[in-house]
Formats: structure tokens, C-alpha cells, sequence
């Protein structure tokens, strides 16, 4: 991934918190000589080895857990809030001109080596785990407990755990951080106009960030 310096993330506590926020994640592979996507939501273990590790599970229908080999380089894409900026966003258009169209987005990249679980007790922790993380916010949180157990291994049956060790973490968030202030400023501003959730979330970055893209 190309990133410019002044777009950089490096942060592990950020990397982490921004994979937290979009655990729906894209897991690229190496499958019978083709580059493969699916789709995913991931549960991230930040306490094992210097990166921490990802835990999800796929159908056991789904052929990729007996094409891609156990211990293979798998690369894990993790996309955040993005839009569209208008040059109209800037008010140095009106002074000079120079101005074109962009995107701002976030985006975290994970390189890290896969595993593939069988195990009926880990499945189940895994699922109890994702359950808690996507339901804790709700009033009443549904939990797999709920479900009577027959149907919770039948379940747990139909799927394969993965883990990934991550190797690598490396983050872009593109926050017009090569912009003046006053730019920074305008964009923030037409964001919030266009209204959809994701330009309003991108408005919230920007200026969470601060002027330069850092914390």
C-alpha cells in the first residue's frame, strides 16, 4: 500500500482501536495460483506476540481452508469510513484555483501468517466472543447461550475456525493533512453538509486528528 509519510498511522494503540471500530474485514489469499477475497468480521487479541492476532471462522463449505495451506502469508484489509472531497470544499479556490478532487479514507493493512481450527470448545469461544463484542452495546444482548445447545454444535459444525499471527500492521488515514487549516477547515465543513454517515464520520476524524493527522 502506497502511503505518504504525512498519511501514515503507525501507532499500535490506534491500529488496534480503528480495527476494533471495522471488524468487517477483507482476508485476501493465495488459493490455486489466484489472488482470493472473503469477507469477514475478525476478533482482534491484541495480547499475543508484538502485534497481536485475529481470530474469525469461514463456512466449511467455503474451499479455502483446504486450498490455502496452514502457515501461508495472508494479507487482511480492514476499511474504515471514506468520501468523496469536492475542490469546492476548499476556500483557496476562490483565491488561486488549484485545487482537484480527492478521497479521504482509512484503511489498516495486516500481513500476518493463517491457521485453520477445528476445534468444536474453540469455535465456540471464538463465537461467544464475536457475540459479546457486537452485542454488548445492545439493551437487551443476545448471547449463544440463548440458543438451545443442539443447534449451537450443529452450527459450530458447519464452520472453520482461522487465526492469524499478525507479522505486520500498516495504516493510512488520509485526513487532508497536506492542506492548510483553513482548507482543513472547509472540508470538515462540506462533509457534514453531504450528511451520509460515512463523509460525518470522516468530518469526526479530521478533527479528532488535529491540524497535522496526529493525536
Amino acid at each position: 500500500m502506497y502511503i505518504p509519510t504525512h498519511f501514515e498511522e503507525s501507532r499500535l494503540q490506534e491500529l488496534h482501536e480503528f480495527m476494533r471500530r471495522h471488524p468487517f474485514a477483507s482476508l485476501v489469499v493465495q488459493a490455486l495460483g489466484r489472488l482470493e477475497a472473503n469477507h469477514v468480521p475478525l476478533f482482534l487479541d491484541p495480547g499475543h506476540g508484538p502485534f497481536g492476532r485475529l481470530r474469525g471462522h469461514i463456512a466449511r463449505a467455503n474451499s479455502m481452508w483446504q486450498d490455502v495451506e496452514a502457515g501461508a502469508e495472508v494479507l487482511v484489509i480492514f476499511h474504515g469510513p471514506n468520501s468523496y472531497v469536492s475542490p469546492s470544499y476548499y476556500p483557496t479556490k476562490k483565491v488561486h484555483g488549484k485545487v482537484v478532487p480527492t478521497w479521504n479514507y482509512g484503511v489498516v493493512h495486516v500481513r500476518g501468517k493463517i491457521a485453520w481450527l477445528h476445534d468444536p470448545q474453540w469455535l465456540r469461544v471464538l463465537v461467544e466472543d464475536l457475540t459479546e463484542q457486537h452485542e454488548a452495546e445492545r439493551v437487551e444482548p443476545w448471547r449463544v447461550s440463548d440458543a438451545p445447545d443442539e443447534y449451537v454444535e450443529k452450527m459450530i459444525e458447519g464452520i472453520v475456525g482461522l487465526e492469524i499471527s499478525i507479522d505486520e500492521l500498516r495504516g493510512k488515514m488520509k485526513l487532508s493533512q497536506n492542506r492548510t487549516e483553513v482548507d482543513r477547515a472547509g472540508v470538515r465543513s462540506g462533509l457534514r453538509v453531504q450528511a451520509d454517515a460515512s463523509s460525518i464520520e470522516i468530518a469526526d476524524l479530521m478533527s479528532s486528528k488535529g491540524n497535522d493527522g496526529a493525536s
